[in-house]
């Protein structure tokens, strides 16, 4: 094996490997369509989990497929199968569907599995090339994608076949996903930490549960000293309440300067000469996600929190959204 710093185009190759696996897929598309619906209805039949194992390259298209099966509905974890073998099978119930990965459909350590699979209950699926291998003969029911060129030229390096694998798993995930009604609300669940989590799951309760702010003036209160409130809590804005404590409006920094722009002893004056009457508000119980949508429609920095008897019980900024991430 040899190196050279020379630069070589390699775009012919890049393309003729993207060329045939393209190609296998969809000359594959109709059978295993037949295949993949056959396997998503004997999964949906399944009380428990489906456990993926494989070794090798098998091994890690089979981890991701436990991933995307997992994330999107359908409980899933991946078995490795000589851990297996040293007493991992414990994992596995007798509502379990397995789908054991192997191009040969002859790998050692899967096969040394299926009898104590079969003897805990477990149904197997084999995902195989070969359908005549020892592993399709005692599954449950068996996957084939058939005997495909492997885009390495040497014939050695698992391409195509690990490609087939990982187009035939999303297929079932995306399958099971529908049959499932699984929604985004759903997914969201499963990835907090992610920012389709935060957008689905995040509401405006959980931002003011750590802002914690509130700025609110009477509205027989003088500008002077609600300016004093205002730069304290650094939001630009206060909240403008009547006598029993229901919102009236609220006044913002803009609204000082154009008034300031206007008569220069204004702040001597009630903030009844300036604030907003009818700002936008929303609720605590709304996403954050939303409430950004709001202030950036309507091109507002602030919106004041109401509780159901039209109190605020809180003000956010638009940086308080950003910052969680929305």
């Amino acid at each position: 094996m040899s190196s050279t710093h020379l630069k070589v185009n390699f775009k012919d190759t890049i393309s003729e490997v993207l060329e045939l696996e393209a190609k296998v897929i969809l000359e594959r598309k109709e059978y295993l369509s037949t295949q993949i619906n056959e396997c998503v209805n004997f999964i949906l039949k399944c009380k428990g989990r489906v456990i993926i194992t494989g070794i090798g390259k098998s091994g890690l298209v089979g981890k991701k497929i436990a991933a995307t099966l997992a994330s999107t509905g359908t409980p899933s974890f991946f078995l490795h199968p000589a851990e297996g073998l040293h007493g991992d099978l414990g994992m596995v119930t007798d509502n379990d569907v397995v789908i054991a990965i192997s191009n040969s459909g002859e790998t050692e350590e899967i096969l040394k599995t299926i009898p104590s699979i079969k003897r805990i209950g477990a149904k197997i699926v084999a995902l195989v090339g070969n359908s005549n291998s020892s592993l399709a003969e005692r599954a449950d029911l068996t996957l084939s994608y058939g005997i495909v060129e492997e885009a390495c030229p040497l014939g050695l390096a698992p391409t195509t076949s690990t490609t087939l694998t990982l187009v035939i798993g999303d297929a079932l995930a995306i399958s099971l996903l529908k049959a499932r009604d699984f929604k985004p609300e759903n997914f969201a669940v499963f990835h907090p930490g992610g920012s389709l989590g935060r957008k689905l799951l995040l509401t405006v309760e959980d931002i003011i549960s750590t802002t914690n702010r509130n700025p609110v003036a009477n509205e027989n209160s003088n500008v002077n000293e609600v300016l004093f409130q205002m730069t304290e809590f650094g939001l630009g804005a206060i909240n403008i309440v009547d006598s029993s404590g229901k919102l009236k409006g609220i006044l913002t920094d803009g609204d000082i300067r154009r008034g300031l722009a206007k008569e220069i002893n204004i702040l001597q004056e009630k903030v009844n000469k300036l604030y907003n009457e009818n700002p936008i508000t929303i609720k605590a119980e709304l996403l954050a996600a939303e409430a950004l949508k709001i202030m950036e429609d309507n091109k507002v920095n602030v919106l004041p929190v109401l509780n159901d008897y039209q109190e605020p019980v809180a003000m956010i900024h638009i940086q308080d959204v950003v910052k969680m991430g929305i």
